[in-house]
């Protein structure tokens, strides 16, 4: 469902994307080519800062947003999602918050008021909140993170969490060739 917000922005997507018709979008959400937006997965930029404006939330290009994900911002603050990243099933995104390029984040975890780098994996289960993770780290499922300093005790991403988190994106991207060929169908 594409809905406008009490501000009247409208979602904008890439006519190459796909958006589960049981996914909600609503507002200011940039979503960009070959994204794949999974069922019941929620996207929602609605609420202003004090100024009375908002930060889009964007989507990069071949990303994906699994089933269940919430994406949302506090106070109109920005979310970035980078290209080639997957967000996986039930996790939440909450703004301000970006995330880099080639990114996994595992399975109900939970993101807020951080920035995480390039070529990252939060595996399942973690947070990270007020703080930024930098490029090429690997966080350890059930892992808490709560501000710099307990990034000290985080190693680097190997080569076997690297291609799990690529063989994610590339199956998505070829989920969303799947499901928009699908669409022509009905």
């Amino acid at each position: 469902m594409i809905r406008k917000n009490p501000n009247g922005d409208l979602p904008v997507i890439d006519e190459s994307a796909f958006v589960d018709p049981t996914a909600i979008l609503c507002g200011k959400v940039v979503v960009g080519p070959n994204v794949f937006i999974g069922p019941y997965a929620v996207i929602r930029a609605d609420e202003i800062n004090a100024s009375g404006s908002m930060e889009p939330i964007i989507i990069g290009a071949n990303s994906n947003i699994q089933d269940g994900v919430v994406i949302h911002s506090k106070s109109g603050a920005r979310v970035e999602i980078g290209e080639n990243s997957s967000i996986a099933h039930r996790s939440i995104v909450h703004g301000p918050c970006k995330v880099g390029n080639r990114v996994f984040i595992g399975f109900n975890s939970v993101l807020f008021n951080c920035t995480v780098g390039n070529q990252c994996v939060v595996r399942h289960n973690s947070v990270v909140e007020g703080c930024d993770v930098p490029d090429g780290f690997h966080i350890p499922s059930t892992t808490n993170i709560h501000a710099d300093s307990d990034l000290s005790l985080i190693q680097q991403v190997g080569f076997s969490e690297k291609d799990f988190s690529e063989d994610i994106a590339q199956t998505n991207m070829e989920l969303v060739r799947g499901y928009k060929k699908l669409q022509n169908e009905f």
